[in-house]
């Protein structure tokens, strides 16, 4: 969130003369939520482009609604029947169709029930920023950031699962934690910090051989993850093969927001290694760019597709992206 602090400041000025920068809500409610939805080309400048990198462009969307509500999605699911759970950094899960042909549509935001601590700095401490799904979608994971806390739910969503805060993130930053939490098939879990740091300017990463939130489960081990120059990791899903893509964010002045997707190889890991990968994409103006927090990995028939969406913050000057790729079987 270092980024975000850099650009709140230099908004002040605009707060000065009283325009409102941030409309995110003080009390989330849950219900209906209309929603438009605008279809966009991957790079404005040259329409008929679909490859970006290693990926084929199917898609992308602006999104956007009046509530107020709507916005800061940090995290993605993607159900066995298609549908669309957007996870908001307030604790909203938003159930979104696949876009489609219509403009408008209406969905149903839902809220984590989450067990708040009696005294907090901050009057809504819950920061819902990652998510991870088992394969039959039963249950999904929820990484907090500032709680520093991991919580299983079923997806009906009537209840809170249990919870647990590893003390091997304690030393993580609180508003740089637990951005990325990826399940194996194999039922172990990977979380990576945004900006926990590990050796040699790494992340710090922890692998848990089962549901991190159940205290039966051992110890995580440490690992890191050494995103490209100037990057953090912002999310992370495993692909198949040993192999796991996460999304790497950067914001600056100069450039705006990037995003860079690396393939890292974590089909033999262990205590202490440090693992890098190899980029496979990259959002840079004047392709679409923003800042992209959430992805999913959705297998559609023999076809791998890749959902990425980007976290507006409830900032005007942010844009809901939501934008639709295919993954090729040869990675």
């Amino acid at each position: 969130m270092r980024w975000l602090i850099a650009l709140l400041f230099a908004c002040l000025a605009l707060v000065g003369i009283g325009l409102s920068i941030n409309t995110k809500p003080a009390t989330p409610t849950p219900g209906p939520v209309a929603i438009s939805i605008e279809p966009l080309v991957l790079n404005s400048q040259n329409p008929a482009q679909v490859r970006l990198g290693e990926l084929r462009y199917l898609g992308g969307w602006e999104l956007k609604s009046g509530r107020t509500l709507f916005g800061g999605l940090s995290a993605l699911a993607v159900r066995p029947d298609g549908q669309i759970w957007a996870l908001s950094d307030g604790g909203v899960v938003f159930e979104l169709p696949q876009p489609g042909a219509a403009q408008k549509l209406i969905i149903q935001a839902r809220l984590l029930p989450i067990k708040k601590p009696k005294k907090h700095w901050m009057p809504r401490p819950e920061d819902s920023e990652s998510m991870a799904a088992d394969a039959d979608f039963r249950h999904i994971w929820v990484g907090y950031e500032l709680l520093q806390l991991i919580c299983r739910y079923e997806t009906s969503l009537t209840a809170i699962g249990p919870c647990r805060r590893p003390h091997q993130m304690s030393g993580w930053p609180p508003t740089e934690s637990i951005e990325s939490l990826a399940r194996l098939p194999d039922g172990r879990f990977i979380a990576i910090s945004e900006g926990g740091a590990g050796p040699a300017n790494g992340r710090d990463m922890l692998v848990f051989a089962a549901d991190p939130e159940n205290l039966a489960t051992r110890q995580p081990f440490r690992m890191t993850y050494m995103p490209p120059t100037g990057y953090d990791p912002t999310d992370a899903v495993y692909v198949g093969g040993g192999k796991l893509l996460v999304l790497n964010r950067r914001a600056t002045l100069f450039d705006g927001f990037t995003a860079v997707l690396t393939l890292v190889n974590v089909k033999h890991m262990k205590p202490g290694a440090v693992l890098d990968g190899h980029e496979i994409a990259r959002l840079a103006s004047p392709v679409l760019a923003d800042n992209f927090e959430g992805m999913a990995l959705e297998q559609h028939g023999t076809q791998r597709i890749l959902w990425l969406v980007s976290d507006d913050n409830h900032l005007f000057f942010q844009r809901t992206l939501l934008l639709k790729f295919a993954l090729p079987n040869s990675l």
